[in-house]
């Protein structure tokens, strides 16, 4: 045959701009209204506050978890990039980006945001 061969390569993903992007990890992604996509911390070993390590098999029962935020929706007011916030990991949609798992969670699904120091007039506590 003498016709052209096309290829149906997809254009490569680039780093999305604007309110949400996440440049540091760049992901190729852009979150829309309330959405927080989180890299969740270590499922791994944990430790007490005592020091025991609790494996990771160990049943627990209703526990919350803590993640980082790595974008951000533009109607988020309250979380941004690099905030640890505390959510259920019960109530959660994961999806893989460049071979690493994420959680998106909803703005009203993350139930704290850890703080250095909480001003005088606020109210919570050190987490």
């Amino acid at each position: 045959m003498t016709g052209t061969h096309h290829d149906t390569e997809q254009p490569p993903l680039t780093k999305p701009s604007g309110p949400g992007a996440d440049h540091e990890h760049g992901l190729p992604i852009r979150l829309l209204h309330d959405r927080v996509l989180v890299s969740i911390e270590s499922e791994g070993e944990r430790r007490s506050a005592a020091g025991i390590v609790i494996p990771a098999t160990a049943a627990v029962g209703k526990r919350l978890s803590w993640a980082v935020a790595v974008a951000v929706g533009p109607l988020v007011r309250t979380v941004k990039n690099g905030d640890r916030v505390l959510f259920d990991p019960e109530d959660r949609s994961e999806v893989e980006l460049h071979g690493r798992d994420y959680i998106l969670l909803r703005e009203r699904d993350v139930h704290a945001v850890a703080a250095a120091r909480v001003e005088p007039d606020a109210t919570g506590l050190y987490l």
